[in-house]
């Protein structure tokens, strides 16, 4: 039962990424999260209305906290998905994901086969070869410092950068749904999804404050249908992990939900011919040994 829950929580977020990466670039990130977080949230309390449990104030506020981390999470991810091609982005943001609740539930007391801590390793090994990006090659013509800043900014903005910090936050979140206890329906998701309704709002906030824009609007019926859809398999794939994480193991519920790249990939291959380098697909293939040790382990 872990694993089906768990790996159909892998197949919603594969393809709420890459429906919600694709709005993020006709527009901004923030511009497609104000579509998609709502959705998720209205989603999951109809769910939660309708399912029972409690809505204990402990568990929404776990689900709270993983919310918010999880909001942060996505704003970086569908901003990585905006500069970088998802077949990069979407592998070293889950693998990044998949880290921290393993080294948690080992904390804890979870018992790890000998493959699995390989297949662990294998995939930190996999973040550092799918990360890799061709450079242009040049160097700057003058070494002053604007331009010393702004090659700073560049990596602090660049793709896999913002996809690892993404995955640290979606590690962050997984573990503190885990937290969140069982018996209490499915409430502690809609405190998460509160949670990154706020982080998005927050970031409105501030960028508004500061007199910059949004950006562009989403364009078209179509691209906001998407936007929505997203949200809404994102809400739905929070809530198969959650009940698969409740059902088992931390680690094992974690990695099998971080499968989820092999759908974003498939479908960005297919939509825009996307192709990775040589050592791209090495890492690629590392991280499919690496959560296939995980697995059978």
């Amino acid at each position: 039962m872990v694993t089906v829950l768990a790996l159909g929580a892998a197949l919603a977020y594969g393809v709420a990424d890459f429906l919600g990466g694709a709005v993020a670039r006709k527009s901004t990130a923030l511009r497609a999260l104000t579509w998609c977080v709502p959705a998720g949230l209205l989603v999951v309390l109809v769910s939660a209305l309708v399912s029972g449990g409690s809505a204990g104030p402990v568990p929404m506020v776990w689900g709270f906290l993983g919310g918010l981390s999880g909001g942060a999470g996505l704003i970086a991810f569908y901003r990585a998905l905006a500069r970088g091609p998802m077949s990069v982005v979407a592998p070293v943001s889950a693998l990044a994901a998949a880290i921290l609740p393993v080294a948690v539930g080992v904390v804890r007391g979870e018992r790890l086969d000998a493959s699995v801590v390989a297949g662990v390793l294998l995939c930190l090994v996999a973040i550092g070869l799918v990360s890799m990006e061709t450079g242009n090659g040049e160097t700057p013509s003058s070494p002053a410092a604007p331009d010393r800043a702004d090659g700073w900014r560049r990596l602090v903005d660049s793709g896999p950068l913002m996809a690892g910090l993404s995955g640290a936050c979606f590690g962050i979140f997984f573990v503190l749904l885990k937290a969140a206890g069982d018996g209490t329906g499915l409430w502690p998701i809609v405190g998460a999804r509160v949670g990154t309704l706020t982080i998005v709002v927050v970031a409105v906030l501030v960028m508004a404050m500061r007199g910059d824009g949004l950006g562009p609007k989403v364009p078209g019926r179509t691209l906001i249908g998407l936007a929505l859809l997203s949200g809404v398999l994102d809400a739905a794939a929070n809530a198969l992990y959650f009940l698969a994480a409740h059902k088992g193991m931390l680690s094992l519920a974690a990695v099998l939900t971080s499968l989820y790249p092999a759908i974003t990939v498939l479908l960005a291959r297919i939509a825009y011919s996307e192709r990775l380098r040589v050592v791209q697909r090495v890492g690629m293939a590392v991280a499919v040994a690496g959560v296939a040790l995980v697995t059978v382990g």
